[in-house]
């Protein structure tokens, strides 16, 4: 199955997918191959491998799992291996165990203060991208106030605020960047992800937040949750994420129950003054 693999990535990276979707997507196809084990690929496999992931992942990883495994099944020519999708209700409010608060925000990028990772956080948060788009945050584009962002066959201009513009010209003279990408490794190549993700875990404890609220993309929420608090313009902010469908913005605007059940009492209370 290796060489199988080696040939979807190959297709994959024809086909213009990032390197994040392409290791995301090779990812998932190792786990159903562990799974598998020595057995043959046959649609009861994939069956009990949904029933198997079922049972341990959220719906919408599951799908997302599962979309992967279904594009190496055609690749493959075993389409007739295919499962469906699990049918998921959208959902009125967002777990409030998962999101994560303005406050919480302001513990972690003062937990790492004078760190590479409070730069990396604020970056984030104060622009929108995504962990995989922080390459375009470079030397260059912090002098300009803006990042040109090529992601998913798209284009966009991201500008940069002033203040994290003055912020981001400390960690460049601090950093001795002299070009290109602001935050890079000892070996000089853009931050992956998974760096990330570490070190977010790891300040955890430190700043008091929950650890399942602390993962990069949860930055890219608070920051859209921000922006249409004080913009109300979904359009705009759908442009700014980079989102080709407004339905994909909308899931980053659900609320909490709290948030929602506030709402409702000041509509109480305003029909019976």
């Amino acid at each position: 199955m290796s060489e199988n693999l080696e040939d979807y990535k190959r297709y994959l990276e024809m086909e213009e997918k990032s390197a994040a979707t392409i290791d995301k997507y090779l990812r998932d196809c190792r786990a159903f191959f562990a799974y598998l084990g020595d057995r043959p690929i046959s649609k009861e496999e994939t069956i009990g491998y949904k029933e198997y992931i079922s049972g341990r992942y959220a719906a919408a990883s599951v799908n997302s799992m599962l979309i992967a495994l279904n594009g190496f099944l055609r690749f493959i020519g075993k389409a007739d291996c295919c499962v469906k999708l699990l049918k998921i209700q959208r959902q009125m409010f967002c777990r409030e165990e998962k999101e994560l608060t303005q406050a919480e925000y302001k513990r972690l990028v003062k937990a790492a203060e004078g760190t590479r990772l409070s730069f990396v956080m604020q970056a984030i948060c104060g622009t929108g991208i995504r962990v995989s788009e922080l390459q375009y945050i470079t030397v260059e584009a912090v002098k300009e106030g803006k990042a040109v962002v090529h992601c998913k066959n798209k284009t966009r201009v991201i500008f940069i605020p002033a203040h994290l513009q003055k912020l981001l010209r400390q960690y460049i003279k601090k950093s001795g960047v002299q070009a290109g990408p602001v935050f890079v490794s000892r070996t000089g190549k853009p931050l992956h992800r998974d760096n990330i993700w570490r070190d977010m875990k790891a300040l955890c404890a430190r700043a008091g937040v929950p650890p399942e609220k602390v993962f990069p993309h949860n930055l890219r929420h608070l920051f859209a949750r921000m922006f249409y608090r004080i913009d109300k313009d979904i359009v705009r902010l759908a442009d700014l994420l980079g989102h080709a469908s407004i339905n994909t913005t909308r899931i980053y605007m659900v609320e909490t129950g709290r948030q929602h059940l506030a709402c409702l009492e000041r509509i109480q209370k305003a029909l019976m003054t």
